[in-house]
């Protein structure tokens, strides 16, 4: 990719690197990586405009797209289209916890003007789950006619399980939507897809963002402490502390936590790669997870007497079931 980026970018890196299994290429100041973008222009056109509000709001170690030297952002190479991203080499030390990073962007990108339209899932989640639930379950049993393998048969057994988490968080959601107990901090913000931890990492990309209420982040973080075999009450509580200082959650951000909590994104997460592999080693993954569902079902009912929540005086409802 050197004489891409030198012909049609003008740029002529000095040396090769590799971040997150994608080869970048570096010169004095910056680092570029080239992505393929064929089907997703308009996605990646709303996650650029989110990359440069960021970049632009002190975000130094956000990947921004550049445009050729034809000013356009999509270059036709070798039959495909490329997307040129770029990143300083040196983005700032963050000092603050990750609880108090992460409602600061949350802060920060709620200050962004406009609502995206196709990467914005914001007062959206009950349908998408209901599409999503009902997607899945007509590709799980077609795919498992055509192939009887025991990674499908370990799929079609648990598929009422997985339906009736579905089924669970989509009813609470319905309740949820109902609660006037909200505040400013419930507008829609720049988030993540699935946040795991990434404002601690060294760049920050742009095809992991997307324009969602900040419960969604919060969320993804705290499912995969859940499904930890250590227990992570202590850190889940800090971590939730840590934003709180900064952006606490109203009544309505704690049912929509709770929420996306009970749905299982996890397990359908593991499913979507399935159907993109063909299954190649998921069976084992499947498998493990759906062990974990009795203990991370365990730290669920306690969830908000562990966060120090009262949801009796405070009238938030709770699956007993669990």
């Amino acid at each position: 990719m050197r004489d891409f980026l030198d012909y049609y970018y003008g740029i002529q890196p000095l040396d090769v690197t590799e971040w997150n299994g994608a080869e970048g290429f570096k010169d004095d100041n910056y680092i570029y990586f080239t992505i393929s973008c064929d089907q997703k222009e308009i996605i990646h056109m709303e996650q650029a405009a989110l990359a440069y509000f960021l970049y632009e709001n002190d975000y130094s170690q956000m990947t921004i797209p550049l445009p050729n030297n034809q000013n356009e952002w999509y270059t036709l190479y070798n039959e495909k289209y490329y997307l040129v991203l770029c990143a300083e080499k040196t983005p700032p030390v963050k000092q603050n916890s990750q609880g108090e990073q992460l409602a600061v962007l949350h802060a920060i990108g709620a200050g962004y003007p406009y609502e995206p339209q196709t990467i914005s899932s914001y007062g959206q989640w009950r349908p998408l789950w209901i599409e999503k639930m009902a997607a899945f379950e007509e590709k799980i049993q077609l795919e498992a006619r055509e192939l009887p393998n025991n990674y499908y048969r370990l799929l079609m057994d648990s598929l009422p399980y997985i339906t009736g988490l579905s089924e669970n968080a989509i009813q609470y959601m319905q309740e949820s939507e109902s609660e006037s107990r909200f505040h400013e901090a419930d507008q829609g913000t720049i988030v993540f897809t699935r946040y795991h931890g990434q404002l601690n990492q060294h760049f920050l990309w742009m095809t992991d963002l997307a324009f969602d209420h900040p419960a969604r982040d919060l969320a993804e973080l705290i499912r995969y402490k859940l499904l930890e075999k250590e227990d992570p009450v202590d850190e889940i509580c800090a971590f939730l502390d840590d934003y709180q200082k900064v952006v606490p959650l109203s009544i309505f951000g704690w049912r929509l936590l709770y929420a996306r909590l009970l749905y299982p994104i996890h397990l359908y997460d593991i499913i979507g790669r399935g159907f993109l592999t063909r299954q190649h080693g998921m069976y084992d993954e499947l498998k493990d997870m759906l062990e974990r569902q009795t203990q991370y079902e365990k730290r669920m009912r306690y969830f908000f007497e562990n966060a120090g929540v009262d949801s009796e005086k405070l009238q938030i409802p709770v699956l007993h079931w669990l």
